[in-house]
């Protein structure tokens, strides 16, 4: 019980700073990632814990035992706003809603800012905007095979405004 209050104590002071923007997001990457206090290899054989962080040369400490949940929330918090970071800093130019805003901190979270800029097709056709191209390029990639359900899902509430309309 000790352990949940104090990882709501330090979740709510950050998502208080962010005037909530990203609690919708955070809650779904949390989701789409899993959960493990323990590290696994992810499917490309990364050493992974937590919420998906991928455990760095320096961090093989994370590796030597059972990490507690705080910890690893504060490990959460430390790799979303790198991604919002590094989204800002390469991507924002790219996105005017909310929703393409929120696809491309995902992919920065999953699979890097690195990777995420390799989409140039799907980047051109976002600002473009493109949307049934944006999709395409999600499908049409490495991503998409690596995991297709987490894609197939990010594409549905990416176009989920625009199938109302019709």
């Amino acid at each position: 019980m000790k352990n949940q209050t104090a990882q709501q104590g330090l979740l709510g002071r950050w998502y208080q700073l962010n005037n909530l923007r990203y609690l919708k997001l955070i809650k779904r990457i949390k989701k789409n990632e899993g959960f493990s206090s323990t590290p696994y290899k992810d499917q490309l054989g990364f050493v992974t814990i937590g919420y998906g962080h991928l455990i760095l040369s320096n961090e093989k400490h994370l590796t030597e035992k059972k990490q507690t949940k705080t910890k690893l929330e504060k490990l959460f918090i430390q790799d979303f706003k790198k991604a919002v970071k590094d989204y800002k800093k390469h991507l924002k130019k790219n996105t005017s809603t909310k929703k393409e805003e929120e696809l491309l901190i995902e992919m920065v979270f999953q699979i890097g800012i690195s990777g995420v800029l390799k989409f140039k097709n799907l980047l051109g056709n976002m600002r473009k905007k493109n949307k049934h191209l944006v999709c395409f390029e999600m499908m049409n990639s490495l991503w998409y095979n690596q995991t297709p359900n987490r894609v197939k899902e990010l594409i549905k509430i990416f176009i989920k405004d625009e199938q109302r309309r019709k």
